[in-house]
């Protein structure tokens, strides 16, 4: 992309703000951002925010080994996780508090939103499935390992099935903000 996908603008602020924001805002309180060496600037972009900030040493490694650095930081109070990729920027807070009410309802389902019957983002996981990272290769894994526990969480917003993995997308996602703030 040209660019770090975290620091990408969306308006005044950066991709992994409104992220955070979002998160926060839906009411979680205990925010890991996990980043990488080469992620300069980026935790100057989010110093504002009430997160903690960690570091995954290895930039080749994938989101697993970033989630466990994260898992590690986290304390052993919680209930359940929480795993936002830096590339769904929109996803709205009215989602992540469907997705913590949900988990109120059924604390041992791994919740999935979808949209229009698509999989999507943000996943939260029960304590006790998200603590098989340390022992499996993907997040991938331990989900397909636990088919009979997912419940998926059919929302009207589309920020969950919205990624940034290319210019493309990056300029869906510009235009889905637009709309949004031209709807507000």
């Amino acid at each position: 992309m040209g660019q770090l996908k975290q620091l990408l603008p969306l308006g005044s602020l950066t991709a992994i703000e409104h992220g955070i924001n979002s998160i926060l805002s839906g009411g979680v309180s205990d925010v890991v951002v996990v980043i990488g060496p080469d992620c300069v600037g980026v935790s100057s972009a989010i110093a504002h925010l009430s997160v903690t900030i960690v570091e995954n040493p290895d930039s080749g490694s994938d989101m697993a080994a970033s989630v466990r650095v994260g898992l590690n930081s986290l304390k052993d109070r919680l209930s359940s996780v929480l795993v936002l990729p830096v590339d769904h920027p929109l996803v709205l807070p009215d989602t992540i508090k469907a997705l913590l009410a949900g988990h109120q309802n059924n604390p041992k389902a791994i919740i999935i939103p979808s949209h229009n019957r698509r999989r999507g983002h943000p996943t939260l996981f029960p304590r006790e499935i998200i603590q098989e990272i340390f022992e499996s290769s993907s997040l991938r894994e331990v989900v397909s390992r636990h088919e009979a526990l997912i419940d998926f969480l059919e929302v009207e917003d589309c920020g969950v099935v919205l990624d940034m993995d290319t210019p493309e997308q990056y300029a869906l996602i510009l235009q889905e903000y637009t709309r949004r703030k031209e709807n507000v």
